[in-house]
């Protein structure tokens, strides 16, 4: 069951701090865990990252992001519904505005978004619903949205365009799976994920 997200930090008491309060605990049960890196975040954005729905006062969200030690980024949106935005070390985040296609965005629902290539989803869709134990509930352009259940607050969201991948995946999914083998293993596109027990 997909139960977590790892992000390399290169301060992890930092980091931890941000997530948590950026966060505001609207994860459902679903752990931010970060480990020690000594490699600083390269320039490519990352294929994982973390969409929070910013709600009507979305603006608002932003700033209270801005405040924790976020800054604004540009990796080419253009004009678009949601803001987007890095962490203290670089990793990208997005606020998502309401009225976002597919989002409920007053819900205080977090999204974690995997690149996917078009050609991809298919089996990447059926991959992650098996390694996640969660379900497809809404069919996207390239891609799919998975949910624990069709109530979670919490969905994965995978679909194009996907980042180029040079490097390992600076933040990665994490399956909980009781006598399952623990370590690192990579999905069919590529993307490591950590097993644990």
């Amino acid at each position: 069951m997909l139960t977590g997200i790892v992000i390399d930090a290169l301060d992890v008491a930092c980091m931890e701090r941000f997530w948590r309060e950026a966060t505001q605990g609207r994860t459902n049960g679903l752990r931010l865990r970060c480990v020690p890196t000594s490699t600083p975040k390269p320039t490519l954005k990352n294929r994982v990252h973390l969409d929070l729905a910013g709600g009507p006062d979305w603006e608002a969200e932003v700033a209270r992001l801005i405040n924790l030690g976020a800054r604004r980024a540009d990796i080419g949106q253009g004009d678009v519904p949601w803001d987007v935005l890095a962490d203290p070390e670089g990793n990208e985040l997005c606020v998502l505005r309401p009225g976002h296609p597919g989002v409920r965005a007053d819900s205080g629902l977090v999204a974690i978004c995997l690149d996917v290539a078009e050609e991809d989803g298919c089996a990447q869709s059926a991959f992650w619903q098996a390694q996640a134990d969660w379900h497809a509930v809404e069919a996207l352009p390239g891609g799919t949205r998975l949910r624990r259940k069709s109530t979670s607050a919490v969905s994965l969201v995978m679909g194009p365009p996907a980042a180029p991948k040079a490097e390992r995946n600076r933040l990665r999914l994490e399956v909980t799976r009781p006598g399952g083998k623990p370590g690192e293993y990579r999905d069919p596109g590529g993307n490591e994920f950590r097993i644990r027990r």
